[in-house]
């Protein structure tokens, strides 16, 4: 099913001259009403006119986290703060938090992106979601509730945490769509298995996981435990929450709703743009955000993108699964390593559950890593060979595919401690 087929079909030469007349636009908007760009346009000797289409997009400056921390809170804004109708914020662990702002024109923008999303999972306004994101100053929760409700299904506001509750009410009242992240459906599905009720009594078709990488392997699993098919929906606050981008039913790649936030590829390191299926970092572009709109923002997703067109119709941007980000690949005795996959082997392996944790250290100059990882209740015994045999199968597994040596320490079954939100898979004690 597709929701708008006029944008998400739409020709490539179309699509690309909408895109050009936007970011021309748009450069005229942020040079006139952000004072940040504006400083950044005249220090590179730019001018709003030298930006007429989208062959002018590598002209523009990199928009990156630390701007938005340094202009904290309102100093991006475009229009006056009786324009703005909400706020967001992410969680400012690593010190001041970023926000975001959106006027009325923004959330529609936004909810009709995660709309496209939903119908491409083939939600209709038949369904029931249960949306155990966290509301709250977290974009997961509120647009998703907005997404669902465009598309005319019911909502069952739960937020996350309080799992008992949300696998009663998930049975009583028959939701038909998992909302939340892919850690914390595993949760779920671990609960859902342990409960008093028959999986066959639950009502759940469609799950949309996302904010934190996974893997495919962790799809099997998850539509294992919880009797749905998993789908991916990619965000990131800074352009707006929750459906920036979304599987269909194809499930080749992540569809990017390029009409409101432009892609580009670029080089981590040197920033060049980068051919078509090259794999570096993704930027955005907002073309139509009103109340804060960012120029080639850096969001250190690692990725590659292709444009040709799916077997589902849409010719909007594809982009492979993200491998990780910039900062949070690990550099471990010169090898490069993603979380994603260690969890990839991980879930190659039946003996082991998806819940790990790896700790990395450095003892008289030389790194260290250890790995948790617990065992399947069916494998976990105290019989000292066999779990000696099931720790080196694992060590033997990690060095084959990633080319690194791990010491392996396995945990008892609910022994690594669950997430209701995003999941800690590491403690780098080296930056601590």
């Amino acid at each position: 099913m597709i929701w708008n087929e006029n944008i998400e079909c739409m020709d490539r030469e179309q699509l690309r001259e909408l895109q050009g007349k936007r970011l021309k636009k748009m450069a005229e908007y942020v040079y006139h009403n952000t004072p940040f760009y504006r400083k950044k346009f005249q220090e590179m000797g730019l001018e709003p006119g030298d930006i007429q289409g989208l062959d002018d997009l590598h002209k523009l400056p990199f928009t990156n986290k630390l701007d938005l921390r340094d202009t904290y809170p309102y100093g991006l804004a475009a229009v006056p703060m009786s324009q703005v109708v909400r706020i967001h914020a992410s969680s400012g662990t690593t010190g001041k938090p970023i926000v975001v702002l959106n006027t009325r024109k923004d959330l529609a923008m936004w909810a009709e992106s995660i709309s496209r999303a939903f119908y491409a999972y083939g939600a209709t306004k038949d369904d029931l979601f249960q949306i155990s994101y966290g509301y709250g100053l977290f974009t997961g929760g509120l647009g998703a509730h907005d997404g669902a409700t465009n598309i005319g299904a019911g909502v069952i506001p739960m937020s996350s945490g309080n799992t008992q509750k949300q696998i009663t009410l998930m049975h009583d009242l028959g939701a038909t769509v998992l909302c939340c992240t892919p850690s914390y459906a595993m949760f779920l599905g671990e609960a859902l298995r342990e409960s008093e009720w028959p999986r066959e009594e639950f009502r759940l078709r469609i799950g949309a996981f996302g904010a934190e990488p996974w893997t495919e392997e962790m799809r099997g699993k998850l539509e294992q435990l919880l009797g749905l098919k998993a789908y991916d929906i990619y965000g990131l606050s800074e352009m707006a929450g929750p459906g920036v981008g979304y599987e269909c039913e194809c499930q080749h790649g992540t569809h990017l709703n390029e009409d409101y936030f432009y892609p580009e590829i670029v080089d981590p390191i040197t920033g060049e743009q980068l051919p078509e299926g090259t794999f570096g970092e993704l930027t955005f572009t907002h073309l139509t955000k009103e109340a804060m709109p960012l120029l080639r923002y850096r969001t250190h997703d690692l990725t590659a993108l292709h444009y040709d067109k799916c077997a589902c119709g849409r010719t909007l941007v594809r982009m492979d699964r993200i491998l990780g980000r910039c900062d949070d690949m690990l550099i471990i005795r010169g090898v490069n390593v993603f979380p994603s996959q260690i969890e990839a082997v991980i879930l190659s392996l039946k003996e082991f559950e998806p819940h790990f944790l790896l700790v990395v250290d450095r003892v008289n100059n030389t790194d260290t890593s250890e790995l948790r990882v617990e065992v399947r209740e069916e494998y976990y015994t105290d019989e000292m060979g066999q779990m000696v045999g099931l720790q080196r199968k694992l060590e033997q597994e990690l060095r084959s595919v990633i080319g690194l040596g791990f010491k392996v320490r396995l945990v008892e079954p609910k022994g690594i401690e669950r997430s209701e939100g995003k999941a800690r898979r590491v403690i780098d004690k080296r930056k601590i």
